[in-house]
């Protein structure tokens, strides 16, 4: 699992009290997530190389993939952690936190439209069978596109309340099984660039 150790007060917020409140909710709401979005941040430092983005792209990339669950903090802690499996009315209430989260940035000139697509994005597919607009392809912003690669990655090497984690290696083998399906090649093509002695520097 990739260590929780970046410094989220260095992700160059534009407005820091606005992003710090988000900040604390997302902290004090869901710990867990937290971590998550935390690793989620610097992943992005790192693929942002590979994928040559401009500093201010992957600055935009790192503050969006920290807050890309924010919307879960409008769902109960029980239901987020809950250990059966969803019935179609709770599927339905997660499956809506990417919109909630998105809706929760809009309007507020501290988050970017780019910050805000990945929010509410991340969870689309390159086939175009992801939630919550359909998109498919490259009509998926960059960022998210990224952000789902990422949210993967992290989540197959974390352990779960239901599931122990996977290794890194194994980790690897399932983004280039669902690349062109659930991935963008390209992306997938990127994070192997991403050495696992790299990535082991985080690993607790």
């Amino acid at each position: 699992m990739v260590a929780s150790n970046i410094n989220v007060d260095n992700l160059g917020w534009e407005r820091g009290p606005e992003a710090k409140i988000w900040i604390k909710k997302l902290r004090d709401t869901h710990p867990d997530i937290y971590h998550h979005s935390s690793r989620l941040a610097m992943l992005a430092e790192k693929i942002a190389v590979p994928l040559e983005l401009s500093e201010e792209a992957a600055g935009q990339l790192s503050r969006g993939c920290f807050l890309h669950d924010i919307g879960k903090t409008a769902i109960s802690r029980e239901l987020i952690t809950q250990r059966d499996s969803f019935n179609e009315e709770q599927w339905k209430i997660i499956r809506s936190h990417p919109e909630i989260g998105a809706k929760m940035l809009e309007g507020d000139p501290g988050f970017s439209p780019e910050i805000i697509s990945i929010v509410r994005h991340h969870h689309e597919r390159w086939d175009g069978r992801g939630y919550p607009d359909g998109l498919a392809g490259t009509n998926i912003p960059l960022g998210a596109r990224i952000c789902a690669v990422l949210d993967a990655f992290d989540s197959m090497t974390s352990n779960k309340i239901y599931r122990r984690r996977i290794s890194l290696s194994e980790a690897r083998l399932e983004l280039i099984r669902n690349a062109n399906a659930q991935f963008d090649p390209e992306i997938v093509h990127a994070m192997m660039e991403i050495s696992e002695q790299t990535l082991n520097i985080y690993s607790l």
